[in-house]
């Protein structure tokens, strides 16, 4: 067993109290020699039954006691050496009781009940300077966790998790859910509605209708040269722009105030039609099929996934080494919330509470099966001797104090014995 200052100080109390135990029952036999070596009277024969009972009861005790953990004077005697024997029942008993007992459900909840753990949670989280502690704790778990991971294997890891995940996918069936329920009850004119006015808006700029004035001029310039140099290039192209600009934005403006206009009906038609295409057509789900091979297989997305990954570490080294670290106040703030809305909100604490009993409940069967089922493989990976020896240094203090028990015990049932035994010439003694 590894050694240890409590483990020696344990060794030590053991020892003291075996050479205790022994010096008792070394005492009683040197008496029972000596009062047998020597003429005797009534005293001595008295101190004599004493001592040898004393012997007995000492030898009894030791007898006891040696054979929970070995076999007395290595002699395989039967039922000794109890503990190494009955190892994997042990285990298999600790187990069970552990289970039984201590995770059942009701003791679980009771637990819950006695010491309400939301409640002691908010305490904790409105007590000044706990928010804090919690993201400096934040940012030192990060930190521990970017140090332990090595760059290589996370790229590997969601390398291989995007690229799970795009096989699992149906590109053309994906897309075709996804408009369906953009098109549901309509929505998909909401959608058109929000793009009319942001497009009306757009074309109102400044910066589009000088776009539209340039692309005027350059069309001129490049198609039509000749009729450039006799017409007033940059007046076209402002006018033109302008009327451009406005008969868009008209045309725009009357489609969002009309629901039933006619484009309204051809984009809805166009919708459906790539709704079904996606659905049925081979062509779709070919090329699906192709764009999502290709992003399986394509190696930009191994170089993309390195670069993300490196770029979020960089930029969370940054932040963690900074004093006014972003992960350390995002974690406090959530902290100071979440005690804030516990503290104030009885009926949430009571809320998350009776959960918290319903998941103990529905859990306890299962985690006290598991971690009975680790106690009962433990006990049985553990050495018998090994077992039986830290058994004993828990307990075999106590056990030696058994044993002196024993031979006092035992002298005080000789002493007694023997004045049954004796009382007539106990009695004409005391007479005289």
């Amino acid at each position: 067993m590894a050694s240890s200052p409590d483990a020696d100080a344990a060794h030590a109390a053991l020892r003291r109290a075996k050479r205790q135990a022994l010096a008792l029952l070394l005492l009683a036999t040197a008496v029972f020699i000596g009062t047998s070596l020597v003429e005797r009277g009534l005293a001595l024969n008295c101190l004599k039954a004493v001592a040898e009972a004393a012997m007995v009861g000492a030898l009894a005790d030791w007898f006891a006691v040696v054979a929970l953990f070995r076999h007395p004077l290595g002699l395989p005697i039967p039922h000794t050496a109890i503990i190494a024997r009955n190892k994997d029942r042990i285990g298999r008993n600790l187990a069970g009781f552990v289970r039984d007992r201590f995770l059942d459900a009701p003791s679980l909840v009771a637990l819950i009940r006695r010491h309400d753990p939301v409640a002691r949670v908010a305490d904790w989280l409105v007590a000044p300077g706990n928010t804090a502690l919690l993201g400096q704790q934040a940012v030192r778990l990060v930190s521990a966790g970017l140090d332990a991971v090595q760059d290589a294997q996370v790229e590997r890891f969601i390398q291989r998790a995007a690229r799970t995940l795009i096989g699992q996918l149906d590109l053309s069936q994906t897309m075709a859910t996804v408009l369906g329920a953009l098109t549901h009850n309509g929505r998909h004119q909401a959608l058109l509605d929000d793009g009319l006015a942001r497009l009306i808006t757009v074309l109102q700029s400044e910066e589009t209708r000088d776009l539209i004035a340039r692309t005027i001029v350059q069309w001129l310039k490049k198609d039509h040269p000749v009729k450039e140099k006799m017409l007033p290039t940059d007046w076209l192209g402002d006018k033109g722009s302008a009327m451009v600009a406005n008969a868009l934005a008209g045309l725009l403006a009357e489609v969002a105030a009309n629901p039933l206009h006619q484009l309204r009906e051809r984009f809805d038609e166009a919708v459906q039609r790539l709704i079904e295409r996606l659905q049925t057509d081979p062509d779709w789900q070919q090329r699906a099929d192709e764009i999502r091979q290709y992003l399986q297989t394509d190696a930009t997305l191994g170089h993309y996934v390195q670069e993300l990954w490196q770029g979020m570490r960089t930029a969370l080294r940054r932040d963690l080494a900074n004093p006014d670290s972003a992960v350390a106040r995002n974690v406090q703030a959530m902290g100071g919330w979440l005690g804030q809305s516990l503290a104030g909100d009885p009926a949430l604490r009571d809320s998350l509470s009776a959960r918290l009993e319903r998941w103990a409940q529905g859990l306890a069967p299962e985690v006290s099966a598991f971690i009975a089922q680790h106690i009962e493989d433990t006990v049985q990976r553990w050495d018998a001797r090994e077992m039986s020896d830290l058994i004993e240094l828990q307990v075999g203090r106590d056990l030696q104090y058994i044993r002196i028990n024993g031979t006092v015990v035992g002298g005080l049932i000789g002493l007694v014995l023997f004045g049954v035994s004796h009382a007539g010439e106990i009695w004409r003694v005391a007479a005289r």
